[in-house]
């Protein structure tokens, strides 16, 4: 997926436009190693919806908010969300600012370890109730010298917080993913494809988010754009523009499954091709079509932009051979709306820059409400399914639900965008 991969030729570009992904297990100490081959949430059990309204009102105690007490940006957008959320779990953490410069959006491991693990872990020991943590803008977005990521162990920060329980667990299945000579190592996502929404006691890790862009006021509207989206039930299309895809399409093996039956800790497993993605596209529209919401699907070679009012958005990106950057910053979301892209280094910083792939930075400008990116290479594997990511969302879970579920790895590159309770398409 990474630009350094693609040969000159966009054919060859669009073959070679590939992610691989980690995600760290979330477990407890009682929880057996994850069999994701054969566990049940991939089997035909009902998919539980929200709920009533007084559950989406309870949510707020579930939540916890972090700010770095080292940032005036971060102590304001924290002080922002509690304020309009009413969330009154906070905590604070004392690192490098990330919102000055690009070289403190990376911390090394063992001062993450030091300034935010430690102390978050013997918080947390206290509320166990908390199932989303969000972070804010100042907080650094990667790590070093990690013993989990993207070689040489470059991990989100945030998605390290997602597993901060479970690291040296013996009961956690970690992975080797690979792709020619490039590889990483992550954890098993014990939330992903999940059937049941999620709570900390049952599947372990937490739900991380942030709360981030390229100014302390882009950081505010994804908050403001999550409360709007609670007024009333989403009528904006969901726009996902495939490369060109031809029939026949088999979505049976949709969404792929990696991990073999029996896996072992430390087992390796391969990279995919573009053509699982983008299949998986073809899927995501196909459910939500059969369930009456508004979908564009392209399946051509077209890099579509100018689309008002989206509640949905997946595309590759910089990686599509016919992108066009100018397209990509023309498209305008409504409240309450989700993306993402495949694309390796989309969260690579969250402060303005010029070059590279693109950033949802971007879209965030553009008023998506939550959006997945990397910080790193991750592989097309650890990029979210569409399918269960707009499956989700649109039956009314929360959107840090919805990406997580939609996401096989944890203690890797993902990034995740945005208040993480929103959830538009909730029964009110």
């Amino acid at each position: 997926m990474r630009k350094r991969l693609l040969p000159s030729c966009p054919v060859f570009a669009a073959f070679l436009s590939i992610l691989a992904c980690a995600l760290l297990c979330g477990c407890k100490e009682s929880a057996a190693p994850i069999d994701a081959a054969n566990s049940d949430r991939s089997s035909d059990k009902p998919i539980e919806p929200l709920g009533a309204p007084a559950k989406v009102d309870s949510i707020l105690d579930r939540v916890l908010i972090i700010e770095n007490a080292n940032s005036p940006a971060s102590i304001e957008i924290a002080r922002y969300y509690r304020e309009k959320r009413g969330v009154t779990n906070s905590f604070s953490v004392r690192c490098a600012d990330s919102s000055l410069n690009a070289e403190s959006e990376t911390l090394d491991f063992s001062a993450y370890e030091e300034l935010i693990a430690k102390p978050l872990r013997e918080y947390l020991a206290s509320k166990p109730k908390i199932d989303f943590i969000v972070l804010t803008k100042g907080i650094p977005i990667r790590l070093s010298n990690a013993p989990v990521g993207f070689a040489p162990g470059r991990p989100s920060l945030d998605s390290c917080v997602a597993a901060l329980d479970y690291f040296g667990r013996s009961d956690c299945l970690r992975t080797i993913i690979v792709e020619n000579d490039l590889k990483g190592t992550a954890y098993v996502n014990r939330f992903w494809n999940s059937k049941e929404r999620f709570s900390h006691a049952k599947h372990g890790g937490y739900l991380v988010t942030r709360l981030d862009g390229y100014t302390i006021e882009s950081a505010k509207a994804l908050i403001d754009n999550s409360i709007a989206s609670d007024a009333a039930r989403p009528t904006g299309v969901i726009l996902l523009d495939s490369m060109a895809l031809a029939d026949p399409v088999d979505i049976s093996k949709v969404p792929l499954n990696p991990f073999p039956a029996g896996m072992k800790d430390m087992e390796t497993i391969a990279e995919i091709g573009w053509g699982e993605w983008n299949v998986d596209l073809f899927a995501a529209s196909q459910y939500l079509i059969s369930n009456g919401l508004p979908v564009e699907f392209d399946r051509t070679e077209n890099f579509i932009g100018n689309r008002q009012w989206l509640m949905g958005y997946a595309s590759w990106g910089s990686n599509d051979a016919k992108y066009i950057a100018e397209n990509y910053k023309s498209l305008r979301f409504a409240p309450g709306a989700i993306a993402e892209t495949a694309v390796s280094t989309g969260a690579r910083t969250f402060l303005p820059t010029s070059g590279g792939q693109s950033l949802i930075a971007d879209l965030i400008e553009s008023k998506v409400t939550g959006v997945k990116g990397y910080c790193d290479e991750p592989f097309l594997l650890a990029v979210a399914s569409p399918s269960v990511l707009f499956d989700r969302y649109t039956r009314g879970w929360t959107m840090a639900e919805s990406f997580y579920a939609a996401s096989r790895f944890v203690g890797w590159e993902d990034i995740v965008i945005g208040d993480p309770i929103a959830a538009p398409y909730a029964r009110r």
